[in-house]
């Protein structure tokens, strides 16, 4: 039985999913992140196509999906938020002191990456204005190159559009889960697919669709190698976002009778079609009429902002883009402010109103130092023998991305696999057949660990 304590820390009425659907959705738009759209497509194209994406929906049933359903049971175990939770968990394993700050790690690599998420996230709001405006019509691949330089150089029109997108965030989060973070998601997930979808029927116009979709769904395991497999692990731990706290929070909002397995893997089908879709619209147009060299921000903001241009209706589909790019930056940011925003009102015992004030401003004010150091406060530095040359941000980026996510998900998977009472897990993740639970059990005692252990050896490749 549960002490009235612990309700009083996170689970309140207003606190719960009004369905497990609900959480799905919620889940699902957390997970399609901005890599779904400007790395994915690109990895297949760069590792054998098919062989590539073979790979990867492998390591996302072997690690995806039972590292998601560890951290939706250790949530739905303790059901406070990360920190306080973790705390006690690892208290009741009999776990070393050390491993009651996993929780606070976790949730502390969410709230760095938040800052600098929301200054990218600003980007793609300044781009989707303009879009919608016409100011990137009759552009060249340099001079949409050449709007992008100067944006990230003006830390005045980026500190606005930072600020604006942070605003989103947190309004939604203060208004709690059922009617913020789960009614943004009912509107935000469906239309994202739906712009999928209807970039994906433009690109099936423009005359490219079968070079283009035979381009980076080709079998070519001879380009696979070692790196396209830690590639793809990587694609698979990074793409559902399993180093932060976000579905350790989101568990303690599901009720009992949720069935884990199930709910984790609609979350983790919905990643995997929307990185498809966005393959499908990508690589047609790229073929139509831009280059096929970059990914990342590079193929945003130029690349495809120019590609749309020469095409019937560019202009309109090119807004399109950017509008779906910013629902998705937008249901993420959501995802990452939560956990911060249940352990502050954890911590301070205030309104969930004023606990997300106080978190927005210190956000806003990391993103702030954030903007400046892409230009008044570069500076430049190495890292796996890679030279980085934008200050804080790039720090901000390898330190969290490189090194505190694999960090978190190894020690997840470490405590659920050999601290955790095997019996303790079983009941919780509600697994009606044995094999299941032994699948689920060696995954993350041995596979896991091994593949993320692997992973942070081979990080120079997100680089």
């Amino acid at each position: 039985m549960s002490s009235p304590a612990r309700h009083k820390s996170v689970k309140s009425v207003s606190e719960h999913w009004s369905s497990p659907g609900a959480f799905v959705l919620a889940g699902a738009g957390f997970a399609i992140g901005l890599k779904n759209i400007w790395l994915f497509p690109h990895h297949l194209a760069l590792y054998g196509g098919s062989a590539f994406l073979l790979t990867y929906m492998f390591f996302l049933l072997a690690l995806g999906v039972p590292l998601l359903m560890t951290q939706l049971m250790l949530g739905r175990l303790h059901g406070m938020s990360p920190v306080r939770g973790f705390a006690l968990l690892a208290s009741r394993a009999r776990a070393p002191h050390y491993w009651r700050w996993l929780g606070a790690v976790a949730v502390a690599a969410g709230f760095l990456v938040l800052s600098y998420y929301n200054v990218v996230a600003g980007w793609l709001l300044a781009y989707a204005v303009r879009s919608l405006s016409g100011a990137l019509s009759g552009l060249t691949s340099e001079a949409t190159a050449s709007i992008f330089i100067a944006l990230i150089k003006d830390p005045e029109k980026q500190l606005f559009w930072h600020s604006l997108f942070v605003a989103m965030t947190f309004l939604v989060v203060a208004r709690g889960v059922r009617y913020g973070i789960e009614r943004v998601a009912q509107f935000a997930v469906p239309l994202i697919f739906l712009l999928l979808l209807l970039l994906v029927g433009y690109a099936a116009g423009t005359g490219s669709f079968v070079v283009g979709a035979g381009y980076f769904l080709r079998l070519d395991f001879s380009q696979m190698g070692v790196d396209g497999v830690l590639v793809a692990v990587g694609d698979a731990f990074f793409s559902l976002g399993l180093g932060f706290a976000t579905f350790m929070t989101y568990g303690a909002y599901l009720p009992k009778q949720a069935r884990l397995l199930k709910i984790s893997l609609l979350v983790v089908l919905a990643d995997l079609l929307a990185g498809l879709l966005a393959g499908f619209a990508i690589f047609p147009v790229l073929f139509a009429g831009g280059g096929l060299s970059t990914a990342g921000p590079g193929l945003v903001f130029q690349t495809l902002a120019a590609a749309f241009d020469s095409l019937p209706l560019g202009e309109v589909m090119r807004a399109m883009l950017f509008v779906l790019l910013v629902l998705i930056a937008w249901v993420s940011t959501i995802g990452l402010a939560e956990p911060v925003v249940a352990w502050g009102i954890d911590h301070s015992h205030r309104s969930r109103a004023s606990v997300a004030l106080r978190v927005g401003a210190a956000t806003w004010l990391l993103g702030v130092i954030a903007i400046l150091s892409l230009h008044p406060w570069a500076f430049s530095f190495s890292v796996f023998g890679m030279v980085r040359s934008l200050g804080l941000f790039d720090v901000l980026v390898t330190v969290t991305s490189f090194l505190m996510l694999p960090f978190v998900g190894i020690a997840l998977a470490v405590f659920a696999g050999w601290l955790l009472r095997p019996d303790t897990a079983r009941v919780h993740l509600g697994l009606r057949q044995p094999r299941y639970f032994r699948i689920w059990y060696w995954a993350n005692r041995l596979l896991i660990p091994a593949l993320l252990v692997a992973l942070l050896f081979g990080v120079r490749l997100f680089l």
